[in-house]
């Protein structure tokens, strides 16, 4: 979701949501901590989400790389065969 989008839904300057942003990460700003009762069915099923992600983000870099790896094999290839002949 884009920053300008959320800012709007908030009726707020775009500028006031980075700026929120910038301190939250800073920690000027403090967020008080509720007990929240979650269904264990559905905590779990949040774990199980948050490792499938991690998961999917491992092997979408590894296809990232090994698609680099053959491109970068086949370039030496090719200049390998121009060079010969």
């Amino acid at each position: 979701m884009q920053a300008n989008h959320v800012a709007e839904a908030l009726d707020i300057h775009e500028v006031m949501l980075y700026r929120w942003r910038m301190e939250m990460r800073r920690g000027q700003i403090r967020v008080k901590k509720k007990n929240i009762q979650i269904d264990p069915d559905i905590k779990s099923e949040l774990k199980r989400l948050r490792k499938l992600e991690r998961e999917h983000n491992l092997l979408q870099e590894e296809h990232a790389l090994l698609k680099k790896a053959i491109q970068h094999s086949l370039q030496k290839k090719e200049k390998s065969l121009n060079s010969s002949t």
